[in-house]
């Protein structure tokens, strides 16, 4: 099994536990229009400690890829409250342990930003999609304006990576999926209004295999 930071990765579970409602109240309405179908099964890329799991449907089977321990508890409990199953996978998303093929559905909500190889992990969800299969994703990426946001993206960038396990404030996500291939993509780039700035510019949408 995978072991998280015990400082922070302990850190890290308390903080999205704390944020759970502010998370809700800034991303709740377009979190429930990405995730409005979403099969019976679904594998999700870091869940954290459940924020996601208040938009599946009562009964969905998740099959939770989270390589940090910490937020293990917390999250299965989060399943119990939204009648939600869980199957914990305590591994990285660049090596998921899912055959080629095998998922109709693959969720990542900023997580992304943490994942050592975004490029490698895109290809293992691609790998494990069946054709047709779709990836739905809400990531912060870095910024492309002039508004001040570029700026404090830079400044940030080294305390914000050590203090939230590896978080690139800087990543070009947009860019790594439009590379992937994938058969169909829509994405919508905004900005949160959100008091942390750094991740404030952000995309959402889906990706067809």
């Amino acid at each position: 099994m995978t072991t998280g930071n015990p400082v922070r990765g302990r850190f890290n579970s308390a903080v999205l536990r704390g944020a759970d409602g502010y998370g809700h109240r800034l991303f709740g309405a377009r979190k429930r229009g990405l995730f409005a179908d979403l099969p019976e099964t679904v594998v999700e890329i870091g869940p954290g400690t459940g924020a996601n799991l208040r938009y599946y449907r009562p009964g969905t089977r998740l099959v939770a890829v989270e390589p940090n321990p910490y937020m293990h508890a917390p999250l299965q409990a989060a399943a119990r409250r939204h009648g939600v199953t869980v199957e914990l996978r305590a591994e990285g998303a660049e090596r998921i342990g899912l055959p080629d093929g095998s998922v109709d559905a693959v969720v990542s909500t900023l997580v992304l930003c943490t994942v050592p190889d975004p490029a490698a992990a895109i290809r293992e969800i691609t790998r494990i999609l069946r054709p047709g299969g779709r990836l739905l994703f809400l990531e912060h990426v870095k910024a492309r304006d002039h508004s001040g946001y570029d700026l404090t993206q830079r400044l940030l960038a080294r305390p914000w990576r050590w203090l939230f396990e590896g978080c690139e404030v800087r990543r070009d996500t947009e860019a790594e999926l439009r590379a992937a291939g994938f058969r169909e993509l829509q994405l919508d780039r905004y900005r949160a209004p959100s008091v942390l700035l750094p991740i404030n510019p952000q995309i959402a949408g889906w990706a067809v295999r």
